[in-house]
């Protein structure tokens, strides 16, 4: 016992006469631990080099309400694992509110006003949405906090694309085209390009609410209704069609708010009947 005592003391102690161990510089391996092989080893880590690879985004106050309407109170089992599996900013706040059985317009029209009479909820900055029919990455929220952020948007989606034998981008308008002309359009845009030279944000009039975040002063700058679903005759107008989603990106595109996809955050649309994610 005796003998074990003291090669535990060896190992621990260092020479009274010796510098101390040097940080290691971020980005570099950190430094051996003086001790028997194995050791020093157990005690290496990635930590600053992790750290440098993590954006600033994640580090700010990224507290975030999740919405999710849906008709039915049953959710298929692959979009609740999706839920489950999304990773949240560390000590970042989250909440996930659920609205049943409800049209979708009205559901999140509804959640955004009982959220904004909230005195706490009132003050968080993010407005997240996911329906019951799509299927989020892991990395979702973290991806899209670090783009809207950082290109300067009011609201930013995934990407994923319409079921069916022709599948179109959720990917509404372009911008340029509004800026120039006065025509504010949302015909789904030709991302192939885009895609194909990684480019990571592709700017847009309008996003699908599948996996989207906005931030909550939006909400507070737009008048509501923010969600609603038309599908009617409108006097002077004819025939209109729009879906609750794009009915709020016409209101904050006119008001000067911008809107993108950001085409590392691949979401899936899932058709129930077949059971095919598009």
């Amino acid at each position: 016992m005796t003998k074990k005592r003291g090669a535990a003391a060896k190992i621990a102690r260092r020479s009274p006469t010796a510098p101390p161990a040097a940080m290691p510089s971020v980005g570099t391996t950190p430094q051996w631990i003086e001790g028997p092989d194995g050791l020093g080893k157990a005690l290496d880590g990635l930590g600053f080099e992790r750290v440098q690879r993590h954006s600033s985004a994640t580090y700010r106050d990224n507290s975030t309400i999740i919405i999710v309407p849906s008709r039915e109170d049953k959710f298929h089992y692959k979009v609740v694992n999706s839920w489950q599996n999304m990773i949240a900013p560390m000590n970042a706040r989250r909440i996930l509110l659920y609205v049943v059985n409800d049209e979708v317009g009205k559901a999140y029209t509804t959640m955004v006003q009982n959220i904004l009479k909230d005195p706490q909820l009132s003050t968080w900055k993010y407005v997240m949405t996911m329906e019951t029919d799509n299927i989020q990455p892991p990395d979702a929220q973290i991806r899209l906090l670090e783009s809207i952020e950082e290109f300067g948007l009011d609201g930013v989606s995934g990407i994923y694309f319409t079921k069916g034998e022709v599948n179109m981008p959720m990917c509404y308008g372009d911008p340029e085209h509004y800026r120039q002309t006065g025509e504010l359009e949302f015909r789904p845009r030709d991302i192939r390009a885009a895609l194909a030279a990684g480019n990571r944000v592709v700017e847009c009039n309008g996003v699908a609410m599948g996996c989207s975040l906005y931030r909550l002063d939006l909400f507070k700058q737009i008048e509501p209704p923010w969600f609603v679903t038309v599908n009617d005759i409108v006097e002077g107008k004819g025939v209109q069609g729009f879906t609750q989603d794009l009915f709020f990106c016409e209101k904050a595109k006119r008001a000067g708010k911008r809107f993108g996809v950001d085409l590392r955050v691949r979401v899936g649309h899932l058709d129930f009947a077949s059971g095919v994610v598009y």
